[in-house]
């Protein structure tokens, strides 16, 4: 672990030891990220390194008393505001989570995925184990999550709940974010496009089979049935 060393407090200007979660002189409470370009230790919320002199991640620590629980490894959580993207961190082993609006809002967004990025990618978690392969529970809701390989073709497995969110492992969510950022969103769109596009041809060529061999038996209420059947199936499959 690095040792600790004397950084200003980003609410008084105070030089304060790194290893202080609260400021001595005005008690604002502190958090120590490292700087995303040279990787520096500075406080959550400075406007800029104190090292290398770059611009910091709007950033800012919130009061939340009702986080809840890492999935993971049951310490509690801290919100997080970046920018204007709301998520909650495990200081422990890393792990992020969002709520299912704000992870949709920030698959959209390139100026909120850089901003997270920046992040994720600059905090140094020193205590992180490697998390272990199993069901986690939601942090809102306590039932164990879906795995689920992101888009479907992404082959990075996040933990979600549909009613609630998303959990990140440590190292999954600037993952993530450079797969959207290569135009994986688009390729695995495009990939269920053809897909639905496959499977609506299958449907029809059976449609036309079953009619066949109603007009060839003479039974034409089976035709009937038979077509109202699969125009149903088709129509369930963009429900």
């Amino acid at each position: 672990m690095s040792p600790p060393e004397a950084l200003n407090c980003p609410n008084c200007g105070g030089a304060v030891m790194s290893d202080l979660t609260n400021c001595e002189f005005c008690s604002s409470r502190l958090k120590t990220v490292g700087c995303a370009k040279c990787l520096g230790m500075m406080f959550l919320g400075s406007k800029f390194c104190g090292h290398c002199g770059a611009s910091a991640y709007a950033a800012e620590l919130l009061d939340d008393t009702d986080a809840g629980d890492c999935p993971r490894c049951k310490t509690s959580l801290q919100s997080l505001k970046i920018d204007d993207v709301t998520i909650r961190e495990c200081v422990r082993c890393g792990g992020f989570w969002t709520e299912a609006d704000g992870f949709e809002e920030l698959c959209k967004d390139r100026e909120r995925q850089a901003s997270v990025l920046g992040f994720a990618s600059s905090y140094r978690h020193e205590n992180a184990d490697p998390p272990t392969i199993s069901y986690v529970p939601c942090p809102d809701c306590k039932q164990l999550m879906n795995r689920s390989n992101f888009a479907r073709s992404s082959g990075i497995i996040i933990d979600m709940c549909k009613q609630h969110g998303v959990w990140f492992d440590a190292g999954e969510l600037p993952k993530i974010i450079q797969f959207l950022d290569d135009g994986g969103l688009d390729r695995a769109r495009e990939k269920e496009k053809i897909s639905i596009q496959d499977e609506r041809s299958r449907l029809r060529d059976e449609e036309r089979r079953l009619a066949m061999m109603a007009r060839r038996s003479g039974n034409m209420r089976f035709d009937e049935e038979s077509s109202s059947s699969f125009g149903g199936l088709i129509s369930r499959l963009f429900d």
